[in-house]
């Protein structure tokens, strides 16, 4: 099977054919339905032809049941999980043996600990202390994120905002043709066209001359833009190259549990984060939902160690030869001196990660808004936890507004979305869909002071399910331009009225249905 793509070549457009045989994902999908259904065929199987099976199951599903009341789960990913048991009998326990949590093998673990391990290392004591003095509650936060992410408070570390995913890629253009010792990127999606295509030219030369190359990309998120062998390809051009979570067809959480994180790390001491994939919609080369609006961060300084950090330790999981990090990696930059405190950090599923780290960070902020909290997301599904937190804020005077798409990317997604609205707009929550298009940007901004840009979006996938990454910043430069960009973006906005959110019965149903599983989606 042939794909063809476009892309410019000195302002001139060039279409190309790729082989693009998705054969790999497809065989893994079907030895995952084989595992599933023969699984459940022996069980059923048991159940009828052994005398007395039938009881054990049935206590093995009445066990299921005690187990996910019993779990410290949210108990909006519980209830579908107990309606699926309990509506399902045999098959519903049986997946949710197969799918329930991810389990970790004791040698992954072991991998795991090691990497993070070799990483820097970094005394917060003392700045923490100086925030306090500052802010108390800032300092609070800092401290929380810090314990529950496994990172680090910085400061000293300049910050570029991008808002609009063109002004990035030119950035980092010029960032990559300066790279003297290493390259690390990380990215949920790849596609080729001008976008990639413009920066491996640069990934090529840099590996020739002897610059360490590392390239990771989300195998199922690159399933449908890249052959299934593309790392060999890159391989060949002396890029390092893996892709995250191959999958093979095993039934359990692999389709869950994706990278969905964005790092471009150089010769660690330049950071790129954001909503920003490497793929042409995302700086409009390639309109497929109208204006493609994101948003991205250029830091540079000693804050770029955690996004270092975060990429080996991905790195270092996915591949099979052992790698030792050493402190060339975290280099101290002295000279740089700025204004404000920031902390890159991961999120990602238990039991990697502890709590939620991306949703325990929006709700700290909200927490502590006085003024005002205005936020950017691509979508809007959410929990009943952090749904009352955005009530809650809205409620005690505090200028709440969430910007999603007006065009969607996903039609069942949206409508999704859009149901929250009623409950949200009710408590003064105001709502807004960016007209142009599709705004990816997940950004959040809370009374001047307070700023999160990063890969987290307002849904089960970023806040459950996938890796993600973000940075958390206070009184930072970065802040005064992501509130100009929000200001510039309302105004091209249209704000939810009642009217707006007329649904006939069906789709009604259908919506409430979706919403009942939505976390497990």
């Amino acid at each position: 099977m042939k794909k063809t793509i476009t892309y410019d070549v000195n302002k001139k457009k060039v279409q190309r054919e790729i082989d693009y045989i998705p054969v790999r994902y497809i065989i893994a999908i079907f030895i995952t339905l084989f595992e599933v259904l023969a699984v459940l065929g022996i069980v059923v199987s048991l159940c009828y032809f052994v005398p007395y099976f039938y009881l054990a199951a049935l206590a093995t599903e009445i066990a299921c049941v005690i187990m996910v009341i019993a779990s410290d789960d949210n108990p909006d990913y519980k209830i579908p999980w107990l309606l699926f048991i309990l509506v399902v009998p045999i098959a519903g326990f049986m997946l949710y043996f197969m799918f329930y949590s991810r389990t970790l093998q004791k040698k992954f673990i072991r991998r795991l600990d090691d990497l993070k391990r070799h990483s820097y290392r970094k005394d917060d004591s003392n700045l923490l202390k100086e925030l306090k003095k500052d802010n108390p509650v800032a300092a609070a936060q800092a401290k929380m994120l810090c314990d529950i992410a496994e990172t680090h408070l910085f400061t000293n570390t300049k910050q570029e905002y991008f808002s609009l995913g063109e002004e990035m890629f030119q950035r980092m253009l010029m960032d990559l043709e300066a790279a003297e010792k290493f390259i690390y990127m990380e990215y949920f999606i790849i596609e080729e066209g001008k976008f990639w295509n413009s920066i491996l030219d640069i990934l090529k030369r840099k590996a020739a001359q002897g610059v360490e190359v590392k390239v990771l990309y989300d195998d199922i998120g690159c399933m449908m833009t890249l052959p299934g062998d593309y790392h060999r390809t890159l391989r060949k051009w002396g890029i390092q190259a893996i892709p995250f979570s191959r999958l093979r067809g095993n039934a359990d959480s692999e389709f869950n549990n994706r990278s969905h994180r964005k790092i471009l790390v150089i010769d660690g001491k330049i950071g790129y984060t954001g909503g920003v994939n490497i793929a042409d919609e995302y700086i409009n080369e390639v309109e497929k939902f109208g204006h493609w609006k994101d948003t991205g961060v250029r830091l540079e300084g000693e804050a770029v160690w955690e996004l270092t950090k975060l990429f080996l330790v991905d790195f270092g999981i996915n591949e099979k030869e052992v790698f030792v990090t050493g402190n060339e990696l975290y280099p101290v930059q002295n000279d740089i001196k700025e204004l404000g405190y920031l902390i890159p950090f991961g999120d990602g599923p238990h039991p990697i990660y502890g709590r939620r780290v991306g949703k325990s960070v929006i709700q700290n902020m909200l927490a502590g808004a006085t003024e005002y909290a205005w936020m950017t997301s691509p979508y809007l599904i959410i929990d009943n936890d952090l749904c009352s937190d955005l009530e809650n804020a809205a409620l005690r005077g505090i200028d709440v507004r969430i910007i999603v798409p007006h065009i969607p990317d996903k039609k069942l997604i949206f409508a999704m979305t859009r149901s929250f609205y009623h409950r949200l707009m009710s408590a003064g929550v105001k709502i807004y869909e960016y007209e142009p298009g599709f705004i990816h940007a997940k950004s959040y901004l809370v009374d001047d002071d307070y700023a999160m840009i990063g890969t987290i979006n307002l849904d089960y996938r970023s806040l459950v399910h996938h890796f993600e990454n973000g940075v958390w910043m206070y009184q930072c430069e970065a802040n005064r331009s992501l509130k100009a960009d929000i200001e510039d973006t309302l105004k091209k906005s249209i704000e939810v009225t009642p009217d707006m959110l007329k649904t006939n019965l069906l789709q009604r149903f259908i919506t409430a249905v979706v919403r009942i599983f939505a976390p497990m989606l």
